[in-house]
């Protein structure tokens, strides 16, 4: 892949990433469901982290990461490493364990959530904010209204995927 690929397919994917973040942060945080609202940035990483493997999971999951770390509310700086870390995670899943499609999407994706819902409960319990079960109630709406948002994300970052330049084998 030369140069000039390289900067095209990334862009590329960035670009796509536009209407995913323009969609969470200025339409469907005008309208939670059950007193939540999806996050999907950690869906763009997982997808994209499915599509390519592990170390351009583990890129574009650096770069979602500082994206969420700016629109999302009180995140510590945590978002970077941990959607770098879950992008390397889940493009290895993908490319070792399950297959690179939705169903690998899905799983990749719920785990994500999950993960980062674990270690924001864990924070709250630490600080002693709240109480576990409502921790474990909120967290289990946001991630069952998530998970409702990888089919379009996924359908986006395929079709992206299908139109960049891939990395040649000779």
């Amino acid at each position: 892949m030369t140069r000039q690929d390289f900067f095209i397919k990334w862009g590329v994917y960035a670009l796509a990433l536009l209407p995913v973040w323009f969609c969470e942060l200025y339409v469907l945080n005008r309208f939670p469901l059950f007193g939540v609202t999806p996050m999907l940035l950690p869906l763009a990483a997982m997808a994209v982290a499915v599509l390519e493997g592990t170390a351009a999971g583990a890129g574009f999951g650096l770069g979602v990461g500082i994206l969420c770390d700016a629109v999302y509310f009180n995140p510590d700086g945590a978002m970077t490493l941990g959607l770098c870390l879950l992008g390397f995670g889940a493009g290895a899943l993908a490319q070792y364990v399950v297959r690179q499609n939705l169903v690998g999407c899905l799983l990749c994706s719920l785990l994500a959530l999950v993960c980062i819902d674990a270690v924001r409960i864990l924070s709250r319990l630490l600080a002693g904010t709240a109480t576990l079960p409502a921790m474990l109630s909120l967290a289990g709406r946001e991630i069952a209204w998530s998970m409702v948002f990888v089919f379009p994300v996924y359908a986006l970052f395929l079709w992206v995927f299908h139109r960049v330049p891939k990395k040649t084998v000779l």
